[in-house]
């Protein structure tokens, strides 16, 4: 007899319906990427056509002169017929008429080349939706195979007697997947499109070697290796946003001061001063990630939420604990409206009691904020 999961559900079908849920997953990726690179060729597409209009636009500005000045020899052959022979009045007859259909032949592809162009942009914005509602898709899917493995056992039981355990397993899970979606989107946004733009330049190259010989070629090379580099640049950025691997090697105070030169390096107008006070410690691996983590998610929040451009971070090594104070001059919040909805706030409470520490926020609407987080540890530990 098939095993029950919570005394309702046998193993097979439960099994079955995770298969299922992993097929339509990996069905919608695939779909998301098919639009996806539908959408790019669509956009290189599109701007073909922008290019060929304002050729098109620039052909008919240089053909209605011509045309203009067409009609005005014309109607001075009217007014002095009689100084003309007929094959001169033929002439500028039948030039000023193959001018006028050159003009209507280029108004013409100058209307096709703007519906062709509005019908791209139409098809691109549904194939944006698209790929958005694929992605939203996958999350969901995400979230609800997730939370459902992890707590397939003794559903029912579960349901009754931890009810708030499951909560913040799933909002863990939620956090998880909006992690990932950021990161996706980094990606996606940062390194992929660069190396998407590199793979355009570089076909560029030996048709410009063509066309215009070495010297622009060698320019263009020039052009594609700084795209790689600035490419390499923004990958280097995620994978220390990820993990600082120099937080195992140096410690948490070189590790802050350089992520902390990073932040200014991207974001430029903010500043960030960094103090460090008493004798360094070196901690245990998940004490260094959780300070590391906090004073991270405390920058973010002050650049992303608070609309600061002024943050101070204080650390201060005492005898028995580590003392990090944030503070920014951004626009603050209500504490009473936002204490039990903000993830943000949320998940630094939840890092920081894994290591029995506290965390005090001072702030209010217009007056900035301050986060201090206190954290015991034992010498040698």
């Amino acid at each position: 007899m098939a095993k029950k999961i919570g005394g309702n559900i046998p193993d097979s079908i439960f099994n079955a319906m995770l298969d299922g849920m992993e097929q339509a997953k990996q069905d919608i990726f695939v779909i998301s990427e098919e639009s996806r690179q539908s959408y790019e060729e669509m956009k290189n597409e599109l701007e073909d056509v922008r290019v060929e209009i304002s050729a098109i636009i620039e052909t008919g500005d240089l053909l209605e002169e011509k045309t203009r000045a067409a009609r005005r020899r014309l109607a001075e052959v009217s007014q002095f017929f009689s100084s003309f022979t007929e094959s001169e009045v033929r002439q500028v007859y039948e030039q000023a008429n193959d001018l006028q259909v050159e003009l209507s032949v280029n108004r013409n592809d100058e209307k096709k080349c703007r519906q062709r162009r509005d019908k791209l942009q139409r098809r691109l914005q549904i194939l944006l939706q698209t790929i958005e509602r694929a992605e939203s898709l996958v999350n969901q899917i995400n979230v609800a195979s997730s939370y459902l493995v992890s707590d397939y056992e003794n559903v029912d039981e579960a349901i009754d007697k931890n009810k708030t355990f499951q909560d913040y397993s799933l909002r863990i899970i939620e956090v998880q997947e909006e992690e990932r979606k950021r990161l996706s989107r980094e990606i996606h946004d940062g390194p992929a499109q660069m190396m998407a733009n590199v793979l355009l330049r570089s076909d560029l190259i030996e048709r410009t070697y063509r066309e215009k010989g070495p010297e622009p070629a060698f320019q263009e090379i020039t052009a594609l290796k700084e795209m790689v580099r600035q490419a390499l640049t923004e990958v280097r950025r995620i994978i220390y946003d990820l993990r600082p691997m120099t937080l195992d090697d140096l410690g948490l105070v070189p590790t802050l001061k350089k992520y902390m030169d990073t932040i200014e390096e991207y974001n430029k107008g903010v500043g960030l001063k960094f103090l460090s006070s008493g004798k360094e410690e070196r901690l245990p691996n998940n004490y260094e990630t959780t300070i590391f983590r906090l004073v991270q998610e405390g920058i973010s929040n002050a650049i992303r939420h608070g609309k600061s451009n002024d943050i101070k971070v204080e650390m201060k090594w005492l005898k028995n604990q580590v003392q990090i104070m944030v503070t920014d001059n951004g626009i603050g919040f209500d504490q009473g409206i936002v204490k039990n909805q903000s993830f943000g706030l949320t998940g630094m409470r939840e890092r920081i009691e894994l290591v029995e520490g506290n965390l005090i926020i001072n702030s209010s609407p217009g007056n900035g904020t301050i986060l201090m987080f206190h954290i015991p540890f034992k010498k040698g530990m």
